[in-house]
């Protein structure tokens, strides 16, 4: 071949070469992009996946709701401003509900009327079953005390109540007004720990629980007068009614009163208070009435004990959560423990256990003499 043939040859195939080098290099850029959306389209689904389980994650593990300060709290909630910390605002249903096993300024208001509540549930169930031993447990602790009314009164007490418990039909002595007074102690204590646990979760559930709250203290003091009053006055209708009468007038006046939202707000603290200071008040004339009355009963002295103590813790209660006492004096320092009303709310408990230790006194007086002795001994 000669180099003239040789290089036109060459030129004819260079064409060639350079349309093959092409093909391979649109080939490559291909299968350069098929890998790199292969590539983005697998980082794509990881991301996918791990979005997915974050969401799973969130759900399994509800959110926790932090505490807040008082000055961050909506307005219907600044209630105390001498507690400034651990509040509870705008929370679910749900994580108010839990939180009555976390610590807040809440915790303690809870837990102690809870705690009655189930005492008072307690001490229902055995005097309903008839377990005199257990429904004596104040008289046990009375026995104990250097009191000497107190404990002439107790000396007989198990051996009288085990006769009671053995025959209420016999006995002729009615049992309701007993059992209205627990009913109206474990309404209160019921209805103030679900206001305290729940009131956080909105501005109407607010107004709304507390309105029950205030419902369930007048329930309280009207039901704590049926018990006395009865059985005192047993012999003497005409007494029971009016005295019966005129504080159930009184509570209804009381709780259409609490119904109005306005009366609800802190402001109206003080109002309150002596509206149900002036209903437990009005037990005075029919205590001077029945000590009157049974001026000659020997256990006439122990009920007024008992009686003397009830009014003593509810009227240091009230003192409490009218002065705000002690976070008043140091704030900031008693906002999860000791401030006024958890005080409150246990000596409210402590009056109501005094009232039902002085319903048992009379209750087992009642079912031992009739009316034609009272003041036997």
């Amino acid at each position: 071949m000669s180099p003239m043939e040789g290089g036109a040859l060459a030129k004819k195939r260079k064409p060639t070469t350079t349309m093959d080098h092409q093909t391979s290099s649109s080939s490559a850029s291909v299968d350069n992009n098929y890998f790199n959306v292969s590539h983005n389209h697998v980082t794509d689904n990881k991301k996918n996946k791990k979005k997915k389980k974050k969401k799973k994650r969130n759900k399994a593990k509800p959110k926790r709701y932090s505490l807040m300060s008082y000055w961050e709290l909506p307005e219907y909630m600044k209630d105390n401003e001498f507690i400034l910390n651990y509040y509870r605002a705008n929370w679910p249903l749900p994580q108010a509900l839990f939180s009555v096993f976390r610590w807040h300024n809440e915790t303690l208001n809870v837990w102690t009327h809870l705690i009655g509540f189930v005492l008072f549930l307690g001490l229902t169930m055995v005097n309903l079953l008839r377990v005199p031993q257990v429904a004596d447990l104040l008289g046990f602790f009375a026995r104990s005390t250097p009191i000497s009314a107190v404990t002439n009164v107790s000396r007989n007490f198990i051996s009288e109540m085990e006769i009671a418990a053995a025959g209420h039909e016999m006995s002729g002595v009615a049992y309701w007004p007993f059992y209205v007074f627990l009913g109206g102690s474990m309404f209160c204590l019921f209805s103030s720990s679900i206001c305290h646990l729940f009131s956080c979760h909105s501005h109407p559930l607010n107004l709304l629980l507390l309105r029950i709250d205030y419902a369930g203290i007048t329930m309280m003091i009207i039901t704590s007068f049926f018990p006395p009053i009865y059985y005192i006055f047993q012999c003497d209708p005409r007494w029971q009614f009016i005295y019966l009468g005129g504080i159930t007038i009184m509570g209804v006046f009381t709780i259409i009163t609490l119904l109005s939202p306005k009366l609800s707000s802190g402001k109206f603290r003080t109002f309150r208070a002596l509206l149900f200071a002036s209903m437990g008040l009005f037990g005075i004339v029919p205590a001077v009435h029945a000590s009157i009355v049974n001026w000659g009963n020997p256990r006439r002295n122990a009920t007024l004990v008992y009686e003397a103590a009830m009014a003593f813790f509810y009227l240091t209660g009230t003192g409490f959560y009218i002065t705000r006492i002690p976070e008043r004096w140091r704030p900031g320092w008693f906002d999860i423990a000791g401030h006024s009303h958890q005080i409150f709310h246990v000596l409210v408990v402590l009056g109501a256990l005094a009232h039902y230790a002085a319903i048992l006194v009379m209750l087992d007086w009642r079912n031992t003499f009739g009316c034609d002795n009272n003041n036997a001994t």
